[in-house]
Parts: C-alpha cells; structure tokens; sequence
C-alpha cells in the first residue's frame, strides 16, 4: 500500500524533493543548488533544462535515501518559483531562457502601459499592479525577442507558462497550471477564474500558447515512467508562496504567514471572495479545490535572504549566511547603520522598479557586524511594512505572525520581528512549509484528509517568540527606516 506523498518544491536557488508520511512527517528529503545568471544589470535568467534535470535528481535521491520505490507514493505535489517564465516547444526544447521572477528588463513596458491609462483596469482584473515582477510582459519579451516565437505561439506549435507548466509538460506530458500560479501572470481574471481574452489582446500573447488551469488540489495526470521508474499521480500543484500558506494549514480568513527565502512573502487568507488592497499589495489565490476557491492578500518583497547572501558572495564579509545570527548578536544595535536592499528594486508596498539598494549611517566606527545585522533588520523592518498594509486593507489585527523559510532558523531576527510587531511570531520546526503545502495537496488529492483543515490535528512542534513588554526603541527604529527607504526610491529613473 501507498503510505508515502512526494513534495517537488522548485524554488529560485535550488530545487529540493521531500518524502512524507501520512502523518506529514518528512522521512526524506534530497536538495541541488541551481544557478542564476545575471546577463546584464536588472536581468535575470536562469537555463530551463537544469530545472528539469534537478527535478529528476532530487526526487530519485529521495527516494533512494528513504529506501522507496515509485510504488510507495499515493502522489506527488508540485510547488514552484511563480512568475518566472519559459517557452518550449512540443519535443520539450526551451526556446530561451527562463526569466526569473526577479527580472526587472520590462519596466519600460510596463510604464508604457500605466502612461497609456491601463493599469487600473488591469488591476481590478487580476489584482496585481503593471510591474516587471509579473509574468504577462516577460511572455510579451520573449515573444517579440525569440525568432519566429510569436507566430509558432499562435499556431500553438510553441507553448509558454510558468514553471509548473515546464514542469508538468516533461513529467507528465500535460500543458497546465494552476490558479495560484495563473493568478500571477497578469493574464487570468480573478473573479472568472480563467484567462481573460482582453489582457491577452493588451499583452499580445496568443490563447493556443497558454496552458490549461485545473484545480490546484486535483490529479493532474501521471509522470512518465522514464521520471521516476514508475508513473505516479500528480496530486497537486500550488505556487511557491501559496504552498508554504497552505503547509501552515492558515485556511481560515484573518490568518497570515511569511515566508522567509530569497525575498520575503506575507499573504494572508482573505477567505472566498478577493480582497482589493488600497495599500500597494496583491489580490492572489491562495488554493482552489472541488470548485473552491480561496484568496489572499499577498505583499512581496523581492530582496531578504539574497541580501545576506549578497554580503557573502558579493562583498565577502561573511564566509556562511548561518554566522550572520552570531554577528548581529555581538552588537546591541546597529548604531543608526540601515541596509535597503533594494538591489532588483522595492516590492510591496512601495512598487519602485527604479529604487537601489542604499546603506545609510555609516560612521568610521562602522564595521561588518553592523552591515550583517543591518540586513537582517532590512527583512524585518520590509516585513513590518507589508503587515500594517495588509491590516489596513482586510480590516483586521493580526494575532500572531507564522513564519518559515531559511531566515527563519535566525533566532535574532524571528525576536527582532516580534518586537518590531509587537506580536508573537510562531515558527514550526519543520522549516520547509513550502514542501509541506505541496504534500498537503498530494495527500488530499489521494483523499488522505477530508479537508486542509483535518491537518490541523498533526503534532506539530513550534517555536513561539514573544515580543518584549515595553521596546521604547520602536519608534526611532522605524522613523530610520522609513529615512532610509526615502533615500533608496527612484535611485535610477533613467534605467
């Protein structure tokens, strides 16, 4: 009997496999780091085929580490980098390379389109503002860029999508997706639930290139036995940021999560009906199942762990992003040091494709500790800024904030957070929340669970940082901040 469910996670930097059991206990999991390139300032690429390949990689050493075979899996669910953009052929060649969501090369564009009037339409359909962040303009690129790819699109001899789709096409030879992962694209209207023909038309990318969009809880066809060995069910698929909500069970409205990766990812169940924000933030679908569908609110942050990875590979000042918790710690404060690391330009709430990472404060007596902690502080602070958005746009306090993703094994800045916040912030010990909502849906797809919620009755071990009673600091902490990021906005107006 099937006892197992398989979690693909394919994130920007790496692409990992976890095995789980049916208590949502991982027994396995296999990682492989993923390069990005950086062809010129403000693009960002990464190559299609090493997605796949590291998909094949991981899941078979998962496998083989917990001394499975196919067989053992009920399911396997998919979560994904979202905006990120690939076109392929119908052999499964990649016409171009991957655009990652980070790319910033069609601001222009997209300032083309707001000075045309668009945006407000746009938004009230999709809830996203016209921002390179999305989908739609990188597909327009590719179609205007790669030879002969608009008209093979609209023969539909050339298909696009995010990376699910690229996912799914070489697992299980299925051109779809998912609402979590449409709702990103500029392209799918959220109310009707499915790709709208006018957006189509202002971003000129033909309907037979798009992808079918099914239920993100739903069994979405086989892999192929060259995969894994064996065919096993695709149970579920959820974009990156949706999945780690989901892997915290957050299905109830006024629930929130962060996820802490390379950017920094807040969403916050709305329940079924979207939200529209009046705060710089996006209206998303959390999942859809059975023909559910939840939304959310979502602020997006583009730089925060990058950040500390970025004082270690670009500046050299830390040989191991775990070391930054014991820095920050050797000082009491940053002496008035602040990091904007607005070095892809601010998401939420600013949408400032033109900022520029900015440190400010720097004294002679400045040294790398107070750059290290600088950075950490930048994510809690960016995090802050989402929060109070989001609170102001539901209509709601939040409670407690739930957080995960690597920078949330840093103890300093989980109680930094809450202190700022002045609330709880709650961390599981499973880390990999992302993974875990993507097993989730694989085991509700196999009809594991009734319901997302039944999972809430899983031990689950977490970590819970009160905030201190009285931070006298608060306010000068943050009126810093908000200095600082008046320094870094419209940096590049130029570029």
């Amino acid at each position: 009997m099937a006892d197992y469910v398989g979690a693909l996670d394919l994130g920007t930097t790496g692409v990992r496999c976890v095995v789980y059991d049916r208590g949502l206990r991982p027994v396995a999991a296999a990682y492989r780091e993923l390069p990005l390139h950086y062809p010129r300032p403000g693009w960002v690429e990464q190559d299609p085929a090493l997605l796949v390949a590291a998909a094949q990689d991981v899941s078979s050493r998962a496998l083989a580490q917990a001394r499975l075979s196919p067989a053992d899996l009920v399911a396997l669910g998919i979560t994904n980098q979202r905006e990120t953009v690939v076109a392929w052929d119908r052999t499964g060649r990649p016409l171009g390379p991957a655009i990652v969501w980070q790319d910033r090369r069609t601001a222009p564009l997209c300032e083309r389109l707001r000075e045309e009037g668009h945006e407000a339409w746009v938004r009230k359909k999709t809830g996203l503002p016209l921002d390179p962040y999305f989908s739609a303009t990188k597909i327009a690129w590719l179609l205007d860029h790669v030879p002969g790819l608009r008209e093979r699109a609209a023969r539909g001899e050339a298909l696009v999508g995010t990376v699910d789709a690229w996912l799914l096409w070489n697992l299980a030879g299925i051109h779809a997706t998912d609402p979590t992962n449409a709702s990103r694209t500029l392209l799918y209207d959220l109310r009707a639930g499915s790709w709208d023909p006018g957006l189509r038309d202002l971003f000129g990318v033909p309907e037979a290139c798009l992808p079918e969009i099914r239920p993100s809880v739903s069994v979405f066809g086989r892999t192929r036995p060259d995969f894994l060995g064996a065919p096993v069910p695709v149970g579920g698929v959820l974009g990156d940021q949706q999945a780690a909500l989901f892997g915290h069970a957050a299905v109830e409205a006024g629930e929130a999560k962060v996820t802490w990766g390379t950017g920094a990812f807040l969403l916050m169940n709305v329940g079924g009906e979207p939200v529209v924000s009046r705060h710089g933030l996006l209206t998303t679908v959390a999942y859809a199942m059975a023909g559910e569908v939840r939304y959310a609110l979502e602020g997006a942050v583009f730089v925060a762990g990058a950040a500390l990875q970025w004082l270690r590979d670009g500046l050299g000042i830390i040989g191991d992003v775990a070391q930054s918790e014991a820095l920050a710690q050797t000082i009491p404060s940053t002496d008035g040091v602040y990091f904007v690391p607005a070095l892809t330009g601010l998401g939420a709430p600013y949408w400032d494709p033109h900022a520029r990472g900015t440190i400010v404060g720097l004294t002679r007596g400045t040294v790398r500790a107070h750059l290290v902690r600088a950075a950490l502080e930048a994510i809690a602070y960016q995090t802050y800024d989402v929060v109070r958005a989001m609170e102001a746009d539901a209509g709601v306090t939040l409670a407690e904030l739930r957080v995960d993703g690597g920078a949330a094994r840093n103890a300093f800045l989980c109680q930094f957070q809450a202190d700022l916040l002045g609330i709880p912030v709650v961390r599981p010990a499973e880390g990999e929340m992302t993974a875990r909502g993507a097993a989730l849906a694989a085991g509700l797809s196999a009809g594991w669970w009734p319901e997302p919620a039944a999972v809430r009755a899983l031990p689950t071990a977490l970590s819970r940082f009160s905030p201190r009673s009285h931070v006298p600091e608060r306010g000068s902490w943050l009126t810093g901040w908000r200095r600082a990021v008046d320094r870094a906005r419209h940096w590049a107006p130029d570029a």
